[in-house]
């Protein structure tokens, strides 16, 4: 352990201003004479990606934030972060950056899929069941974005103007709470300004809130090139720059130093919290310079599918049309079908031990009859990345990737260094080799040998940041050099999808090739941020006719018992770095999925998706699942509800509306000349739409299950501190499950306008079938009954008459129960 006292004593002031900010993209700093070791830290929300955006080393795939909200579990949230602990300790990380804990204000989010709900009380509770997970292994949880981060959209200057009831009730709630309980070590700022000041450098949120008022005990890091000051982050509170080397933590602290814009006990102050970050790091018994590995074993398996079925929502389920039978005629038919949808894009994005795609999943569950595939649309935004689908020189699956220092134009070129990747989807921000460092340019190379399954035409895709060409058998097919277009991919920094198509036939081999220059020969010019290495990404698909593969799907369709249509989005479309434009399912999709309902009524649509999505085929369905982006086993998850060996309990966190106008920020969304107006105000997701009485696709809360439950026996009483609540769960019919009960409570005479009803806890309970159990929850009377009053900046808990409302749903509240306070009081603090 280090003495920090004497450690401030004996480092220099120079040594001080480098503790403040990264090393590299992913270690603090170290002093090694002091005994002061580097930290490392990793990525992610929903998996422990490790320190290698450019071939990483595998790991376990959670499903995504929304999925892990939707088990309502804090239990089993509690092995995910003990998981993802341990994880971490394999990728030799001390800090994992997440849990994610946004609102997800609106349902075109990019990065809301990382999220957990549109309700703080459940987002809260959910990352503070992950946050301690994590920290019983020692490891660091960092929980983030603090605070308002919740659209991509001009991200880094929005000004997120809103009012402190809001920002107190809805955003920083969730905060609160998982501080409350699970007291994580870090927590990471978001990249926007509230109400006119950048949080990075906000006293009130990073102090005056977080620091004072909450008691909070930890480390304040930046989000990665999210500190846009030298004085103004340090006075306020913000110990980490990250990544380094940054400007903002060199010369610069220390002439802010000498020009007292810095006092020498606020700088020894934030370098404080960082070693008691250090020595805290130390408990998990992290050897230095670990060299990444994975732990890819039964017991993560197991829990990974346990995770994801539980996520899964039953949405729809007339005529008993589920569980599928295992030895009817089946037909798997969409273009989610045979893709691993296992995570959203930007830095949640990790290269999974594994993929279980939904066919494969469907195919091991049937015993007879046989399983038929079919297309039916294209659901991707990006053509399939070539990896899965194509052989390295060596022939392993993948692509063979060669560096160069000099270009294509170089006949006797020869490569530096030469590695086997899974796909050809690189992002070589954090890539490294002895014989390009310090280069502003090198090259690249992607080999691979493409065999098609049928003939015809074929979508070749080429995206860059940087340059590239693709030849296909030494014939150029596409030109992302020449001209280049400006597009989302790279975080905003790449090229739009540039495709050219080649007529294959069946089982011949093809020789794919692709020259690449790296981020410095790029021909865009671009305001954001700009990442050493730059990026590629090669994809390929079969050219289809639409209009005939629908046609097909149909055929097919009539041909078979039952029937299951996957569909959704994937990570090209739900992203860090840009949001939605829409709630549409890609192309032609809803199209499909009504022609094949039409043509077979015993058909299920899986829809995997991180955020709500409109389904104007959803009245004449008579099975809808919500799968979300599963996790390594997406497909075996999917499988166990769809046959009944899993009895689905996942609930929604979010409220799925019927079309996007209907959503409380329709008006508000996106970036107005760097400004977004919070109008909605306290009116998020279900507190809107049961305020205004509208009508949604699916309720917040909503899940069905393969049993019948009956809630009885209500039961409610208050102390001046805590409100405790019990009610009996009946498993009527059907086979042993799970239900979730929600509790929302209702005040009856507030003294300004509130929620008709807010969730403020729930309950996760197992009733064997035929069984009765009893489901209790406690609650601080002070969060159950409170509002924030903004002219006395404080919490307000008033004397009235409030309802406790038990129910399976938001809107199938079962029972109620009222109970009183006795006395006004207000609070601050946890």
């Amino acid at each position: 352990m280090i003495d920090i006292d004497d450690a401030l004593e004996k480092l220099s002031q120079t040594d001080k201003v480098r503790l403040l900010s990264g090393a590299d993209f992913w270690h603090t700093a170290a002093v090694p004479e002091l005994g002061i070791p580097a930290l490392r830290f990793t990525d992610g929300p929903n998996g422990v990606r490790g320190t290698k955006f450019f071939s990483g080393v595998p790991a376990a795939c959670f499903p995504c934030g929304t999925g892990l909200g939707a088990t309502f579990d804090s239990d089993i949230l509690y092995q995910a972060g003990v998981t993802m602990g341990e994880e971490a300790k394999a990728k030799g990380a001390h800090v994992i950056l997440g849990p994610t804990c946004n609102m997800q204000r609106g349902p075109l989010g990019g990065r809301g899929f990382e999220s957990f709900s549109e309700d703080p009380v459940l987002s809260g509770l959910s990352a503070g069941a992950i946050i301690a997970g994590i920290e019983s292994t020692n490891v660091t949880a960092t929980i983030k974005h603090y605070v308002c981060n919740d659209q991509e959209h001009e991200r880094n200057s929005i000004n997120s103007i809103l009012t402190e009831r809001a920002l107190r009730e809805i955003y920083l709630m969730p905060f609160q709470l998982a501080i409350r309980d699970a007291k994580p070590g870090a927590v990471m700022t978001a990249y926007n300004r509230v109400n006119g000041i950048h949080v990075s450098e906000d006293p009130y949120l990073l102090d005056d809130i977080l620091r004072k008022e909450w008691a909070w005990k930890g480390l304040v890091m930046s989000d990665w090139y999210g500190t846009y000051s030298t004085s103004a982050a340090i006075n306020a509170g913000l110990d980490i720059d990250m990544p380094g080397p940054t400007s903002f933590r060199s010369f610069l602290v220390e002439r802010d130093i000498n020009a007292k814009l810095i006092q020498q006990h606020t700088l020894d102050e934030r370098v404080r919290t960082v070693l008691e970050l250090v020595n805290k790091a130390e408990k998990a018994g992290i050897p230095a310079d670990v060299v990444e590995s994975g732990r890819d074993i039964p017991e993560t398996a197991a829990l990974l599918r346990k995770i994801a079925g539980d996520a899964i929502v039953l949405l729809k389920n007339e005529d008993s049309v589920l569980p599928l039978s295992k030895t009817k005629t089946t037909a798997v038919i969409g273009p989610n079908a045979k893709i691993a949808v296992y995570c959203g894009g930007g830095s949640a994005s990790l290269v999974p031990y594994y993929a279980i795609t939904p066919f494969d999943g469907i195919s091991a569950k049937i015993t007879s009859g046989g399983v038929t595939y079919v297309e039916g649309a294209k659901g991707y935004k990006m053509l399939p990345v070539i990896g899965p689908n194509t052989t390295t020189l060596t022939g392993k699956m993948g692509v063979s990737f060669r560096t160069f220092v000099d270009p294509p134009e170089v006949t006797d070129r020869e490569h530096v260094d030469e590695q086997e990747l899974r796909t050809a989807d690189m992002f070589l921000v954090d890539y490294a080799h002895p014989a390009i460092k310090g280069r502003p340019i090198y090259y690249g190379e992607v080999l691979a040998t493409y065999v098609p399954d049928e003939t015809g035409d074929y979508k070749f895709g080429l995206t860059v940041y940087g340059t590239a060409k693709l030849f296909v058998d030494g014939k150029l097919i596409i030109d992302n050099e020449t001209v280049q277009r400006p597009g989302e991919s790279f975080f905003t920094r790449g090229t739009v999808e540039e495709v050219g198509v080649v007529h294959l036939e069946a089982g011949k081999s093809y020789n794919i090739k692709v020259h690449f220059g790296s981020a410095k020969t790029t021909k865009l010019k671009s305001n954001s941020v700009s990442f050493a290495g730059g990026g590629l990404r090669v994809g390929v698909g079969r050219v289809i006719d639409e209009e005939a593969e629908i046609l097909r799907a149909i055929e097919v369709a009539k041909g078979v018992d039952q029937v299951v249509v996957c569909v959704g989005t994937n990570g090209d479309w739900e992203s860090e770095g840009f949001d939605r434009s829409n709630m549409d399912l890609p192309g032609k999709t809803n199209e499909l999925v009504s022609k094949v309902i039409d043509a077979n009524p015993n058909t299920v649509v899986v829809v995997q998706s991180g955020m709500p999505v409109e389904m104007p085929w959803a009245d004449k369905a008579k099975g809808i699942l919500e799968a979300w982006f599963g996790g390594n086993e997406t497909g075996n998850a999917i499988a166990d509800v769809l046959f009944g060996d899993v009895n689905p309990s996942g609930k929604l966190p979010l409220t799925f509306p019927k079309k996007l106008i209907d959503n409380p920020t329709y008006l508000n969304f996106r970036s107005e000349r760097g400004r977004v107006l919070y109008g909605e105000d306290i009116y998020v997701g279900y507190r809107y739409y049961e305020a205004v009485e509208k009508e949604v696709l699916f309720p917040f809360g909503h899940g069905l299950s393969y049993s019948t439950f009956e809630l009885s026996d209500l039961s409610v009483s208050a102390t001046a501190d805590k409100v405790v609540v019990s009610i009996k769960v009946t498993n009527k019919a059907g086979p042993s499950g799970a239900e979730v009960v929600q509790f929302y409570i209702k005040q009856h005479n507030p003294s300004i306008k509130r929620a008709p009803k807010e969730l403020k806890g729930y309950k996760k309970v197992f009733v064997p079938a035929g069984e009765t159990v009893t489901a209790s929850v406690e609650i601080d009377l002070k969060y159950a009954t409170s509002f924030y009053d903004e002219t006395r900046k404080a919490w307000i808990s008033e004397k009235d008459t409030y309802s406790v409302l038990a129910g399976t749903s938001s809107d199938k509240v079962a029972l109620e129960a009222t109970f009183e306070t006795a006395k006004t009081f207000w609070w601050t603090g946890l």
